[in-house]
């Protein structure tokens, strides 16, 4: 197979400067409200790219769970590598890739734990499936077979069959509050249109475009 023959056109859209939102947020809820009318399959995935303390990076896809002002939530055992690895250098990037709608958008920041009242609302909102899941899973530690995951998620499932399931200890959030937002439109003869917001010292955003 020769994949450096595998390359289609990006033809779909434009993106000026007079088209975007002096505000990356509001910019990012118009798009992210296009993937999902576009019924893109999971829109809100989102890949969360750290480094550990040799200086290896790791990626991962998680779930966009909340969005303000503030910046971007999502939720992770707190014993897993991501989160490990957030709590040595909380610099990270996210990337929300949205193929079929020829867009990317790509936001540099940094990531500090959501607090516990937080935690517990969205714990609390999740099927009670993906409640004793968080339960079971050591995420991101060595498990022999999935039969033994299985077998301790049914143990779990028993431990809680009649009564409300708690939020373990180990499970959390991280904020990432964004320094810099990059929003980018694929183009015609790979002339793609890139944009860079970012944050000032006084709070506001500064925008220019980049060459793609």
């Amino acid at each position: 197979m020769n994949v450096a023959d595998i390359r289609r056109s990006y033809i779909k859209d434009k993106l000026d400067l007079d088209k975007l939102n002096p505000d990356p947020f509001v910019q990012f809820e118009g798009w992210l409200k296009d993937a999902i009318a576009a019924e893109l399959p999971d829109p809100t995935a989102m890949c969360v790219a750290s480094v550990d303390a040799d200086g290896q990076p790791s990626q991962r896809l998680v779930l966009l769970k909340d969005m303000s002002t503030a910046g971007f939530v999502f939720y992770t055992n707190l014993g897993s590598r991501k989160a490990q690895e957030l709590a040595g250098n909380p610099k990270v990037c996210l990337h929300f890739p949205w193929h079929p709608l020829e867009r990317q958008v790509i936001v540099y920041g940094t990531a500090e734990r959501v607090p516990t009242s937080q935690v517990l609302h969205y714990f609390t909102s999740r099927p009670k499936e993906s409640q004793l899941a968080a339960w079971a899973s050591e995420q991101s530690r060595p498990v022999s077979t999935r039969l033994a995951l299985m077998q301790k998620f049914a143990e779990i499932k028993h431990k809680f069959e009649h009564g409300e399931v708690p939020v373990p200890s180990f499970w959390g959030g991280f904020l990432v509050k964004p320094h810099k937002i990059e929003f980018w439109q694929g183009g015609e003869h790979r002339l793609h249109d890139r944009f860079m917001y970012s944050r000032q010292a006084d709070g506001s955003w500064s925008i220019e475009r980049l060459c793609p």
